[in-house]
């Protein structure tokens, strides 16, 4: 499956949907708690200061099928996971999910490669996500798209594992 083939929405996202697909891929996962959560406020806020979602559809049915999630940084957060940049110059990777019914078509990867073009469109020099540090799937995805680990440390969730990238 290539996301060529989905119908994406990438502009005006509405955050009741966001989190209505949000909260069906967190409730159909093993380990929901490798997710986390968003509230629609905290959703609305990062929309707000240039946070961007990328939705994509079922062009057949109009299932979601998966999401990317742009956020912009605050040096607080970079320092707190031990990177050394200035916010400007840095994105940050947040949730990807895959709605149960498509996980094993590579998506995670190919929402990966849209989201570090939107960074390089930005002037941006970095990113930084984070992973659950049992969520082996999503850490092998990050490291083949050529981040590096740089903090471990343990929050409500549990073991978490901060990753950063150099853009090409």
């Amino acid at each position: 499956m290539n996301l060529e083939d989905l119908k994406c929405i990438e502009n005006n996202i509405n955050p009741d949907e966001y989190l209505k697909h949000y909260k069906y891929v967190r409730d159909n996962m093993e380990h929901p708690e490798w997710l986390g959560t968003f509230k629609k406020n905290e959703v609305e806020d990062i929309l707000a200061i240039g946070g961007k979602i990328w939705m994509y559809y079922n062009p057949t049915n109009n299932d979601v099928v998966c999401s990317v999630f742009y956020i912009p940084p605050k040096n607080k957060s970079l320092r707190k996971h031990n990177i050394e940049t200035d916010e400007k110059e840095t994105g940050s990777l947040g949730p990807i999910m895959v709605s149960p019914n498509y996980v094993g078509n590579g998506l995670q990867l190919k929402m990966m490669k849209v989201f570090n073009d939107y960074v390089k469109s930005l002037g941006q020099k970095y990113i930084f996500t984070k992973a659950h540090s049992d969520n082996i799937y999503s850490i092998r995805n990050i490291l083949k798209d050529g981040y590096k680990l740089v903090h471990e440390y343990e929050n409500e969730r549990g073991p978490m594992s901060a990753f950063f990238k150099i853009m090409d």
